[in-house]
């Protein structure tokens, strides 16, 4: 039975019979379609975060382990840890593993209902930035020139900047992609780049993220394209497109979660308002 020392000094098993600190079994095993498994995995992991089984720092089990303990495919557990860092409850390191982060109080931002049909539109252009730039970042790790990866340096250290003096942050962020794209070494990489413009920025449309939770969200953004950065700059292609697919796929999860918030939140009060015109009418009838 192997053992996985977490940065918390908590070991964890990882095989079919992994259990976490405490004793409690790390088990679970949803028999539902595949995107109602992926959120009974979330819910349980999530669970045992909130409860302290796992507790902040504490490494989670390998994917296979998580796969054999629950029952579940690869792609399944990807999803699911997906929606935990979008949730902010863990950080994947690429190379490393995946840790639990401290919880935070709301989780994450909430969208107003008028922002619905803008955030669709941002799902769709973050689709395609997640085919485009994964690969750009590969080709960026193997391309660049020591005076690229100075550029991307300096993007990222006035993105750090402006964060601490909440000044603005999407001009050195989209410079900072930007600067990827043209490390490619393929001009039509950065042309697309350049068309998109910094509307690609999910908080320049949509409000909610620049208002709720901003210096939090900024903080995990940080440190994702740290993780970028770190894989071109060592011209590792595969860690970089990992780290690249890991950011974008974060941003697309942090968003379609707070867009499904905001439907129902919208329905709902579509339904109350329903039910209360209804109640009127009755009410009038019976005068």
């Amino acid at each position: 039975m192997a053992m996985v020392q977490t940065t918390a000094g908590n070991p964890l098993v990882t095989d079919a019979a992994t259990e976490v600190a405490g004793g409690a079994p790390f088990v679970g095993r949803p028999r539902q379609r595949a995107r109602g498994l992926a959120h009974g995995l979330v819910e349980d992991l999530g669970e045992k975060i909130r409860s302290q089984s796992l507790r902040p720092g504490d490494k989670l089990p390998t994917e296979s382990a998580i796969m054999q303990a629950y029952g579940v495919s690869r792609t399944v557990v990807r999803e699911a840890l997906s929606k935990l860092q979008a949730g902010g409850l863990v950080e994947t390191l690429h190379g490393v593993g995946t840790f639990v982060l401290q919880p935070r109080p709301g989780g994450v931002f909430r969208l107003d209902p008028g922002e619905i049909a803008a955030s669709v539109d941002v799902l769709a252009v973050l689709e395609l930035r997640i085919s485009l730039e994964t690969e750009s970042a590969g080709l960026a790790a193997s391309r660049r020139t020591e005076e690229q990866l100075v550029a991307m340096r300096q993007a990222l250290d006035d993105f750090e900047h402006n964060v601490t003096i909440a000044g603005d942050t999407v001009a050195p962020d989209f410079r900072f992609h930007l600067q990827i794209a043209q490390s490619t070494g393929n001009p039509y990489f950065a042309d697309i780049m350049r068309h998109l413009g910094t509307t690609i920025i999910p908080r320049t449309r949509i409000s909610a993220i620049r208002i709720q939770d901003g210096g939090a969200y900024l903080s995990r953004v940080n440190r994702e394209h740290e993780e970028i950065y770190a894989a071109i700059a060592r011209r590792d292609p595969e860690s970089a497109r990992a780290a690249m697919r890991i950011h974008l796929t974060n941003s697309r999860e942090r968003l379609r979660m707070a867009q499904e918030a905001a439907q129902q939140q919208k329905a709902k009060a579509e339904g109350s308002g329903a039910a209360g015109k209804g109640g009127g009418d009755a009410a009038s009838s019976d005068n």
